[in-house]
Parts: structure tokens; sequence; C-alpha cells
């Protein structure tokens, strides 16, 4: 998974830039993370997203 993760950060925003700062660098990925996080559809989440994984209450179950 996390192995993942950082993959498509380096290929869907590090290397599609020139960051001039390391401040320009750490706001474009963070805004990178805030859309992997809250908008990007996840096939191992039934192209949800994890936002919606995390937030969404889990159903309750049957006691016997």
């Amino acid at each position: 998974f996390v192995e993942r993760l950082w993959r498509s950060v380096k290929y869907e925003e590090v290397y599609l830039r020139a960051y001039d700062t390391v401040s320009d660098a750490r706001a474009s990925i963070g805004r990178y993370f805030a859309f992997y996080n809250g908008r990007r559809p996840h096939s191992s989440l039934d192209d949800g997203t994890p936002d919606q994984a995390y937030f969404s209450p889990l159903p309750f179950r049957a006691v016997a």
C-alpha cells in the first residue's frame, strides 16, 4: 500500500512539476494529498476515496 502511494505521488505530482522552493514543493504535495484522499477514486475501495472509507459509519450487525 505505502509503496503504491509513493509511486502515485512521484508520477502524478513530483515528476510533473518544477518547484522553485521547498515551501512550494510542500504546498503542492499537500494539495496533492488532499486530492488523493478526497477526490481520487481508488479501485481497492470500489472506486471510493480514502476519506469516504474512513468517515463512513460502519454497518451495524445484529447480535444473537
